[in-house]
């Protein structure tokens, strides 16, 4: 029998995993900002420093969403491990064979 722990997560990696395309939207979206926020950083690095700050908070930014994403996308390829290997129990032990 499954206690309420093993219930909680799988309803959270369900939830998680219920929307594969826009955890993928997410990610990519992500992996942009992230690519915006290193030119930032190197522009700042070559020509004017103060480009840097902006490119650090905008690179939090990106490894959140990045991060958010990626969790989306593995609920989503973990959900279907559980599904698969879900094993339903009786509810009641001593019922007559069916």
């Amino acid at each position: 029998m499954a206690n309420t722990h093993t219930t909680k997560f799988k309803r959270l990696v369900y939830s998680l995993g219920s929307e594969p395309k826009l955890s993928l939207k997410r990610f990519f979206i992500g992996l942009g900002l992230f690519a915006i926020a290193m030119g930032l950083i190197a522009a700042g690095y070559f020509y004017v420093p103060l480009l840097q700050i902006p490119g650090l908070i905008l690179l939090a930014v990106a490894l959140f969403f990045a991060f958010w994403g990626y969790l989306g996308i593995f609920a989503n390829r973990f959900s279907q491990v559980i599904s698969a290997t879900d094993v339903t129990w009786p509810d009641d032990d001593n019922a007559a064979p069916k």
